[in-house]
């Protein structure tokens, strides 16, 4: 890990001490948030390039780093072509490497265990999606990660055993984590993925135990929440990931902040280490013009460390959040992909590598590794070239 100019965590002295979440001890308060590379192998299988592309952020002084979203089973739940999965034991023996880099450079790691739901659009284990209704998401499949910018299918309506089958691949590939040396996982329950696709009331409007109220709604999540820590016991980190919006709608809102307060004080009941929010309200108003934030609810109910992530590579905003905003940890996003070392730059007073949008390509299909090269930094190795 990379060291810190004592001046510059002085000046940032929220965002550069340490903090502990159950059993992780991290050097600062600065996160990679999850960010979706597909870069796997056709079989889910994590790669050498994905090994050299966590570690330099491990290198670059980031205190936590989340993966991005990894499938859970080989039924329903890969949601991207060339997505990791953790679900086989090919998949779990193959991040291996990863963490055993990250490790080796002073990090911690936590992978991020997902269920696309009705957002899928490749699973090479059925040929139809799964959701608590069958509805399909609004628009497109997203070109930029192999999708054909067509609409989504509409998914089959999941049964009490599906459901059940589902919350066994959360536990599967949870204790798959913890076995080849993850740190922590964190739930994927935002973005209009199925774990969220159950809280959203349009989404879920089942007549049985798992839908209707919100109290219903939440049930899925407690019980993948309960399941996955009695499987991992009390000392292993579950964080859970929540957001007001989608992949599919950017535009969607819950209730109100007294819904808002139900969500983080059941999850937190239900054993989460941490709340991560993200999207619209994560660090601004999210209900009212002068109300608070997602991060400030969640910190309010919740009573766990609670990570946000909006627009935060603005090192002043970032301090200000954890100074002020009721978060303890602030992820980021983009302004990791193009600065590695972005803890490590704010703390030397270094300016950060403008965002070329040509990052966000997958790293498996970038040819051209010229957005790589342009933001390193001495301390890091360029990635290997692919053949795309």
């Amino acid at each position: 890990m990379a060291d810190i100019n004592d001046t510059g965590a002085k000046r940032f002295a929220h965002l550069f001490s340490p903090v502990r979440i159950d059993s992780l001890e991290l050097a600062n308060r600065a996160v990679v948030a999850p960010m979706t590379r597909t870069s796997a192998g056709q079989d889910g299988v994590a790669t050498d390039q994905m090994a050299s592309y966590y570690a330099r952020y491990a290198r670059g002084g980031f205190g936590l780093i989340i993966t991005e979203g990894t499938f859970t089973d080989t039924r329903y739940s890969q949601g991207y072509f060339q997505q990791p999965g953790i679900a086989t034991e090919a998949q779990a023996a193959a991040w291996q490497p990863v963490v055993d880099a990250v490790h080796a450079e002073g990090g911690v790691i936590v992978a991020q265990l997902m269920h696309a739901g009705a957002q899928s659009q490749y699973n090479a284990y059925a040929d139809e999606n799964a959701a608590p209704i069958a509805r399909a998401p609004y628009g497109r499949t997203a070109t930029i990660y192999h999708g054909n910018n067509e609409p989504y299918n509409t998914p089959k309506a999941m049964s009490e055993t599906d459901i059940i089958e589902m919350i066994d691949g959360f536990v599967a590939s949870a204790k798959n984590a913890m076995q080849v040396g993850f740190d922590g996982i964190e739930l994927h329950a935002a973005n209009g993925y199925l774990l969220d696709e159950f809280i959203t009331d349009y989404f879920n409007t089942r007549d049985d135990d798992y839908g209707g109220a919100l109290g219903n709604r939440l049930r899925v999540i407690r019980e993948v929440i309960t399941a996955v820590r009695d499987a991992v016991g009390t000392d292993f980190c579950v964080g859970i990931r929540l957001s007001q919006i989608k992949v599919t709608d950017t535009d969607h809102r819950w209730a109100s902040a007294e819904d808002a307060a139900t969500i983080f004080s059941t999850v937190a009941a239900a054993g989460v280490s941490y709340i991560h929010v993200t999207g619209a309200g994560a660090t601004e108003p999210a209900f009212s013009d002068n109300g608070p934030s997602l991060a400030e609810l969640a910190s309010e109910h919740g009573g766990v460390a609670v990570i946000t992530n909006s627009a935060l590579h603005d090192v002043q905003a970032a301090e200000a959040q954890l100074a002020e905003g009721g978060a303890h940890l602030v992820a980021i996003g983009r302004g990791a992909l193009v600065n590695a070392d972005w803890p490590a730059r704010m703390a030397n007073g270094q300016d950060q590598t403008e965002f070329d949008k040509d990052m966000l390509q997958p790293l498996a299909t970038l040819d051209n590794q010229a957005g790589w090269e342009a933001g390193r930094t001495d301390i890091f190795e360029p990635l290997p070239k692919s053949g795309g």
